[in-house]
């Protein structure tokens, strides 16, 4: 990996330097983190590269470039580039209503009473659910850990997101087209599994699995060569511990990377959450975006595919505090509205952080992050492995951070 001058890009050299410290003396000597990797990204260079903190519980080895994090949430941007190329290829569009390519949801209606036992009552929607929709997330689906509905009630007792569990792909889609929406598809936000409905979509509509499409057609030509819904066992010992924060406990293993359940296949395999990937990967799936579709000489999407993928798609030009629903998600809401796949930063002043109107962002629940400004060149990916996302105010610190390191 080379490291370029940080000056020679625009950066305070020692403002970036600034972070690492913050870090550790922040986050990891409290033992708040397991440990924490920064890569910082300027006109195609990598400026800033830092890895501090143990692999593993127990051991000396310490995480560095070569390590398998999982990602969670930030596999979502990724299903919403697989969705966009087959719309290039004119086999879908954004207003394609989903039960044309899943007939599985032909007859959902919105929540209209019933749950805890008694069955659901529904009113039908005022419009169909759109591909839009599973791409912005106003689809009027949820997650089962919002904890808000007697819907994502029912998500936990069917033990629908399990994906070591009894679902595949399409069973999980049949099951969700018996369960009521929130609200009517377009007039409401709400973080869901859409994107998990949205890689059943790839799957049909392109005739390959979305692990095969994600492989094939994104990450083979990317070079993005450790990433995937599988550890294989020969990269198992790359792969470092995660861990969840719990109430009165502190932090808690949640997932021990020698047993890891991303060892072996997953039954439902989530285009929503389900991938692991390095920083240095998902760093060129980040440029790819920033350089409007293309890498290394390789076309993934169009320039004006990405251009539209990155504006802001909520109804009316409105922002996620209007719209959202939502008691969790993985953004901030004043000021920041909803793209294809992104969280897309409307007003800077309103978000109350810095940043450029048009930057794209996503995060995943394990506090992993990254952040694409098109005005200022500027890719960032963090890493580190602890759940829920949002405990800690790491991606407003980082962001503040680097773009003061800005000259």
């Amino acid at each position: 990996m080379n490291i370029a001058s940080p000056e020679k890009h625009g950066f305070d050299g020692r403002r970036l330097a600034a972070i690492d410290t913050f870090l550790k003396e922040r986050y990891l000597d409290s033992g708040e983190f397991p440990h924490t990797q920064l890569l910082v990204s300027r006109d195609g260079e990598i400026v800033h590269f830092s890895s501090q903190g143990g692999a593993r519980e127990g051991g000396s080895k310490q995480i560095d470039e070569s390590s398998l994090f999982r990602i969670a949430s930030m596999t979502k941007p990724i299903t919403s580039v697989a969705f966009m190329m087959l719309v290039e290829e004119c086999k879908v569009a954004l207003d394609t209503p989903v039960h044309h390519v899943l007939p599985e949801f032909k007859k959902l209606g919105v929540y209209a009473g019933g749950g805890a036992g008694v069955p659901f009552m529904t009113r039908p929607t005022e419009e169909p659910m759109r591909m839009v929709d599973l791409l912005r997330h106003t689809s009027g689906l949820t997650y089962g850990f919002q904890n808000r509905s007697n819907i994502d009630a029912a998500h936990r007792e069917l033990k629908l997101e399990n994906w070591h569990g009894n679902y595949d792909l399409d069973g999980f889609v049949a099951e969700l087209g018996k369960l009521p929406l929130e609200f009517s598809p377009g007039t409401s936000w709400n973080y869901s599994v859409s994107t998990d409905v949205l890689g059943a979509v790839v799957q049909r509509v392109s005739g390959m699995s979305l692990p095969a499409f994600f492989e094939q057609r994104i990450f083979k030509p990317l070079g993005m060569n450790d990433t995937g819904f599988t550890v294989p066992a020969e990269k198992l010992d790359r792969l470092v511990d995660c861990y969840t924060l719990v109430p009165g406990k502190g932090r808690v293993m949640f997932d021990r990377a020698d047993e890891s359940m991303w060892s072996k296949p997953f039954t439902l395999v989530s285009g929503g959450g389900g991938l692991v990937s390095t920083a240095l990967d998902y760093q060129r799936f980040c440029q790819m975006c920033l350089n409007g579709g293309t890498l290394d000489g390789v076309r993934i999407l169009g320039r004006k595919t990405i251009d539209l993928m990155t504006q802001n798609h909520l109804p009316n030009g409105a922002d996620l505090s209007s719209m959202s629903k939502s008691l969790f998600s993985e953004t901030q809401n004043a000021g920041t509205g909803f793209g294809l796949g992104f969280a897309v930063t409307i007003d800077t002043a309103r978000s109350m952080m810095p940043g450029s109107v048009g930057e794209y962002y996503w995060g995943g629940m394990f506090s992993t992050a990254f952040f694409i400004d098109p005005v200022e060149r500027l890719t960032m990916v963090f890493m580190t492995q602890l759940s829920p996302s949002m405990i800690y105010p790491i991606r407003r610190e980082l962001k503040t951070m680097i773009y003061s390191a800005l000259t």
